[in-house]
């Protein structure tokens, strides 16, 4: 059995959480058996069965075989003082229903098919409603004081702006009979409406809740069902719009100071007038690389591209400067890129195909006009992130499984020279003989066996030890079946990936 773990370094508290499919009746009974074993033990060895988070619906039942019949009356006794109509916490510390009766997951109807642009890789499979439902509602979103997550809940206090919240909201929708349409709901669409994509829960989250793609993806529903409003087609533009406003300075940083303009503004596209706007600089960096001649220090660590974002681009030009010139003192090469945007205004703003044309473009030019083992840097972390996101392949791992029969009678030199061909990828080849699946033979149950040995020899160890960051990619149909099965990673076709490549804005 697999099993996620979280603790507590500082007190040697560590919390394991098995992965089991609570919407499956035998994983529902297996979850129950370890709960009883457990209970079993804290019972032998004089202890109890919960601290830190209380012992609620899930431990409760257990609670007269851990405190005895006697200090166990006492407690109904003292509930009933206290509440006499058993309305606060029913079925909490005394009088529980059985652990498993009113479980989330099993009361959950089959996820509706929902075809999605951004990829919810999530364990078990189960796409973008698993990826919501991995909220175990620990609650860490909902602290203050320390730790990034989750700033619309500190400013707020409401459980609703909480990623908990939010997830919660979102597995309601795509458990709809129509996901699609429920992910245009305004009513969700104000749930997730104060979620500042800070991506903090990714990391924060013990589960991993990325609410940013989640809100990205959901956003780009709510656009197909009532359309694009102005602002996000405004912000989504950002870098033309900044380049238009260099090449008009100063004349285009006058509407900004003009209080009438600000407030059409506001009612126009919904641009607070209390916030300043940026200043566009004339001599941007763009002109000012043109002109200017670099400082002679002798090169000697190589050529670097510096990534000119829309920002230390139109806007502040000066921090550009400062890091092109740090970079020629330390011995490098400086050459700009400035031929494109990255995507990540767009994606915050839920404009994913978009978003998905700009980055590919730009990975495109930077894998083509970038020397192999050559460092691409920039200033503004978003963009630098937004080139490493998990929805575009340029710039990640491909981890290559041939088919049996193409090993044998052709090879894998011709796939392995295309998955090359694509910009910016590191392709390796497994080593890992044949999948085990094998057509009909791995569904057959006298083979299914022998079928998932044959998988478990190298196949499956060696998808098990790359990061979730690494693309599968294998041929066969049979290979992508037992990959999934084994592994739960979903794999590729060659050709999917060629399309998402070739997929660019000309």
């Amino acid at each position: 059995m697999s099993a996620g773990f979280y603790g507590h370094c500082s007190v040697g508290c560590l919390h394991i959480r098995p992965y089991l499919d609570l919407a499956d009746p035998a994983d529902v009974g297996r979850m129950r058996a370890v709960a009883e074993e457990i209970k079993d033990l804290v019972a032998e060895y004089g202890g109890v069965n919960s601290s830190e988070h209380g012992d609620g619906l899930a431990r409760s039942e257990f609670n007269r075989e851990i405190f005895g019949d006697q200090l166990y009356e006492a407690m109904r006794r003292v509930k009933r003082l206290f509440d006499p109509h058993g309305v606060l916490n029913p079925g909490k510390i005394v009088d529980a229903p059985p652990m498993t009766q009113s479980l989330r997951d099993a009361a959950l109807p089959p996820a509706e098919p929902l075809r999605t642009r951004l990829s919810f890789e999530v364990v078990g499979g189960g796409g973008m409603r698993a990826a919501a439902d991995r909220c175990m509602n620990i609650g860490l979103c909902r602290k203050s004081g320390s730790g990034a997550m989750c700033p619309s809940y500190m400013a707020t206090r409401k459980e609703e702006d909480s990623t908990r919240g939010r997830a919660g909201a979102l597995v309601k929708a795509l458990s709809e009979p129509d996901p699609r349409a429920a992910l245009g709901d305004e009513r969700l669409h104000g749930i997730l409406d104060l979620c500042l994509m800070c991506k903090a829960c990714k990391s924060q989250c013990p589960l991993g809740v990325d609410m940013a793609t989640l809100k990205s993806e959901t956003l780009s529903h709510y656009h197909d069902a009532h359309g694009v409003s102005l602002r996000s087609r405004l912000f989504g533009a950002i870098r033309t719009l900044n380049r238009l406003g260099s090449a008009t300075a100063p004349l285009s940083n006058l509407p900004g100071r003009i209080a009438p303009v600000r407030r059409l503004m506001d009612r126009v596209a919904g641009i607070a007038p209390a916030r300043p706007l940026p200043v566009f600089v004339r001599h941007n960096l763009l002109r000012w690389f043109r002109r200017r001649t670099p400082a002679a220090h002798p090169v000697t660590q190589g050529t670097v591209t510096y990534l000119a974002d829309s920002f230390t681009t139109f806007t502040e030009p000066d921090i550009g400067r400062a890091a092109i010139e740090l970079l020629e003192r330390a011995g490098w090469q400086v050459r700009l890129e400035s031929s494109g945007c990255c995507g990540r205004s767009s994606l915050s703003k839920g404009l994913v195909d978009d978003a998905k044309n700009k980055a590919r473009h730009l990975a495109h030019t930077l894998a083509d006009t970038t020397d192999p083992g050559s460092p691409v840097v920039g200033c503004e972390p978003s963009c630098l992130m937004a080139l490493r996101d998990d929805s575009w392949p340029a710039g990640r791992k491909l981890l290559y499984h041939g088919h049996c029969h193409q090993k044998a009678e052709v090879g894998t030199a011709a796939t392995m020279a295309l998955l090359n061909r694509i910009p910016g990828v590191t392709v390796t080849e497994l080593d890992a003989g044949c999948c085990g699946m094998a057509g009909s033979f791995g569904f057959e149950s006298e083979h299914y066996d022998v079928s998932m040995t044959v998988g478990e020899d190298r196949l499956f160890p060696a998808i098990a030890e790359e990061s979730a960051d690494t693309v599968v990619v294998a041929t066969g149909v049979s290979c992508r079946q037992q990959i999934f099965h084994g592994t739960e990673r979903n794999a590729w076709h060659p050709v999917q990936l060629l399309r998402e490549a070739a997929t660019t804005v000309s």
